[in-house]
């Protein structure tokens, strides 16, 4: 059986097992629920079968998710023995749905969930490459900055991508349990000066509607919490768990901001827009913050369809993160300068909209540092000289600060409201007569 053959036959399996019918449009191996998402229900009463409908899709999606190296090795052909050592470092998981975007093996969908042999190349990467374990100061939160924390509240991802920054925690099979998440909660509460709180993990939206209102509610409830951010792949990667009565407990809790993660223009399918629409029509600001990984996202072209094809879907391009030094991702990672030519290549090509900030995480804690192209060749106390994003040359004067004061009066009129009520100019005291030619 050929590997085309094999994929067809592995997503005619899942299909039946968690009722999807295929899409053959291009002979993609895109699967699509029978029962389409609605809109989202703004009347006061929502049908409760048409919930637990929904809710029965994205569990079941989960539920049937490929996790063993037998089902890899079964459905795309990789050597049985690999997968088996991969999977002591790191997890399977791949649910139905996003396996569904893999057209073929060793596409750009492929390459982030399916495990490679290259994850055995060892390189300088290591566990906590973000050193997130120093500044923690309780198991459930990472406290870096001043005025915010992470707080990490699920251990589980609907995907487990092979990049993972946390695979040291995440993919771990035993559940957070109150206790652990109370412990947060009461250090988020005793700290006075935190105002932004990331929920993070894992993934926080693989947990219930019920523990999902019990976090959202328990932080709203501390005064000077001002902000809650959850960060989620759920959009992308199981856009069916965006449900009605989901998005409806988020609004409760405003303001809520979700940062999503998509990587590659053909994750933006019709599920996933509309998962990102329902949130967006709720009022909550959806952003995407993607990692630059080689082979799948390294190149303008693609990034440029990333970020028009989020535009449309009304996500803003928040963040490019340069891929993290974790063990096991060395075969994903680019040169710095990869980022940057990406950047200035989106600049003066795209709105300004959609060009996302390119950071490094620094190694150890620093925290995130922003990247720029190289926009400025020469800065003195006379001018700026710049290129744009052409390559071409401009300058840019700066303010002659001793010909301002030589114009400057000695002292500002105490009456100067007097004489504005009289009608008087009060730029009278100034010369103002200065030629432009006089900057140059």
């Amino acid at each position: 059986m050929s590997t085309r053959q094999t994929l067809a036959a592995g997503t005619q399996a899942l299909a039946e097992e968690v009722s999807i019918v295929p899409r053959t449009k291009y002979r993609s191996r895109r699967v699509v629920r029978q029962a389409k998402q609605e809109p989202l229900d703004t009347s006061s009463e929502l049908s409760i079968e048409k919930e637990d409908q929904e809710d029965r899709v994205w569990k079941t999606l989960l539920r049937n998710s490929i996790e063993t190296p037998e089902e890899v090795h079964r459905i795309w052909g990789e050597d049985l023995q690999t997968m088996r050592e991969l999977e002591k470092e790191f997890n399977i998981r791949i649910n139905p749905y996003y396996a569904s975007l893999i057209e073929q093996k060793g596409d750009p969908i492929y390459k982030q969930v399916v495990p490679s042999k290259h994850e055995l190349i060892k390189g300088c990467c290591v566990d906590d490459p973000l050193n997130e374990e120093r500044d923690s100061p309780v198991p459930s939160i990472t406290h870096r900055y001043p005025d915010r924390v992470l707080f990490l509240v699920a251990h589980e991802c609907a995907v487990y991508c092979r990049f993972c920054t946390r695979k040291r925690k995440v993919a771990d099979a035993s559940k957070i349990s109150l206790k652990y998440l109370q412990a947060g909660i009461d250090y988020i509460r005793a700290h006075k000066e935190i105002r932004d709180v990331v929920l993070s993990g894992g993934d926080p939206l693989t947990l219930s509607d019920r523990r999902i209102e019990f976090i959202l509610k328990s932080l709203r409830e501390i005064p000077h919490v001002e902000i809650i951010r959850i960060g989620t792949k759920i959009p992308c990667v199981l856009p069916q768990r965006i449900t009605k009565k989901l998005v409806n407990i988020i609004k409760k809790y405003h303001p809520v901001y979700v940062n999503t993660h998509f990587n590659h223009p053909r994750e933006l399918t019709p599920e996933a827009k509309q998962a990102c629409e329902r949130l967006v029509d709720a009022g909550v600001p959806v952003g995407n913050q993607c990692v630059l990984l080689k082979g799948v996202n390294d190149d303008p072209e693609t990034m440029r369809a990333l970020m028009k094809g989020l535009l449309k879907m009304r996500v803003r391009p928040y963040y490019i993160y340069q891929a993290d030094i974790v063990r096991g991702t060395e075969h994903f990672r680019t040169r710095v300068e990869k980022g940057l030519e990406i950047i200035q290549a989106l600049r003066g090509h795209i709105s300004g909209l959609g060009v996302p900030h390119f950071v490094i995480d620094s190694p150890g804690g620093g925290g995130k540092i922003p990247l720029l192209p190289h926009y400025i060749e020469k800065m003195d106390e006379h001018e700026v000289v710049m290129k744009n994003y052409k390559g071409e040359t401009y300058i840019y004067p700066q303010v002659q600060e001793d010909l301002l004061a030589s114009n400057a009066p000695e002292t500002i009129p105490q009456n100067a409201d007097s004489k504005r009520a009289e009608g008087q100019n009060c730029t009278d005291n100034f010369n103002v007569g200065i030629e432009i030619q006089d900057y140059f």
